[in-house]
């Protein structure tokens, strides 16, 4: 896992919840990390089609589009 349960955890008291099940937080975070490893994927595919090793923050900004 690349994100922490805590850290969805305070995501979701930040945004907030008194409290969060364990199911719902498992739930969350599994979502956070498809959505997080689709836009990572997009990005790399992104700066590669410009020639460019190095994602930059345009690649990242389009892939959220």
């Amino acid at each position: 896992m690349y994100i922490t349960k805590s850290t969805v955890k305070k995501m979701l008291k930040g945004a907030g919840a008194t409290r969060v099940s364990e199911s719902a937080l498992s739930y969350f975070q599994e979502q956070l990390e498809k959505i997080a490893l689709k836009a990572a994927s997009n990005s790399v595919k992104l700066s590669k089609h410009a020639k460019r090793k190095t994602v930059e923050e345009s690649d990242v900004k389009l892939s959220f589009q």
